[in-house]
């Protein structure tokens, strides 16, 4: 069997090492790596960037060089950017894995529109509990009738700059899909320390209340998911997917 060519965009950044360090510890084939113009990173050798020994993959500021280069492609980096990669992922025949969240609607119709051509994963989440915390959210949700009040609670470090998060959102919509309303979901972000994510859903009824919660201690989970979604994505048709296909709960 070949051997699956990943490539990193925002290799140089948090999420982007590591996905690198991942790659490598799985002994996976890193085959690009791609950095901002001007980036430190750039022109570095990927697994120096990560903290490890060389990898014999220089970081570049190419983009398009990177998706020529590799059979599927992670993409952490921002709304504007990950439109026109899923843009070269059509154009390259290239999928793409994309953890990107905060877009506009405009910007996800782009997406939606890129993943007619070429396999797309797109999950604000890529670990594996949450999207099980979604599915169990989901059942909650077509069970517990409308006498329980629904709420959404999430917890995360003081830099992260979308509010509500990715995941609280698709955590509403789970509970949505379940038969609630969405004016019916009420919703609750904290900013503050360094805490990597915590995601609640609550239906509080008449004497009892259910709460399901799941608390990341590392964002190796996340890089984990993305890996494990981008060698599911390679060979798969053009189409958006979302990680409950990847790890089969639909």
């Amino acid at each position: 069997m070949t051997e699956t060519r990943i490539g990193i965009l925002g290799a140089g950044g948090r999420m982007g090492c590591m996905l690198i360090r991942e790659i490598a510890e799985q002994n996976l084939c890193l085959a690009a790596a791609a950095e901002k113009a001007g980036h430190a990173a750039c022109g570095e050798d990927a697994g120096c960037v990560a903290g490890l020994a060389p990898l014999g993959v220089t970081v570049t500021d190419n983009p398009a060089a990177l998706f020529s280069a590799s059979d599927v492609v992670i993409d952490f980096t921002w709304p504007t950017a990950t439109v026109c990669h899923a843009s070269l992922a059509v154009e390259t025949k290239t999928a793409l894995v994309i953890g990107t969240t905060g877009m506009d609607p405009d910007q996800e119709k782009a997406i939606a529109t890129a993943a007619g051509h070429a396999a797309i994963v797109k999950a604000p989440n890529m670990s594996l509990a949450v999207n099980l915390l979604f599915a169990l959210a989901r059942h909650a949700a077509s069970v517990l009738d409308a006498a329980y009040d629904v709420s959404v609670s999430e917890i995360h470090h003081r830099h992260k700059l979308d509010s509500p998060s990715g995941t609280a959102l698709a955590l509403r919509d789970a509970a949505v899909a379940g038969g609630r309303k969405t004016d019916e979901i009420a919703m609750t972000a904290i900013r503050a320390g360094d805490i990597v994510g915590e995601h609640g859903i609550l239906f509080a009824g008449a004497g009892e209340r259910l709460e399901i919660t799941h608390k990341a201690t590392s964002r190796e989970v996340f890089a984990r998911g993305a890996v494990h979604a981008a060698r599911w994505v390679a060979g798969q048709p053009p189409g958006l997917y979302g990680m409950a296909d990847v790890l089969g709960l639909d």
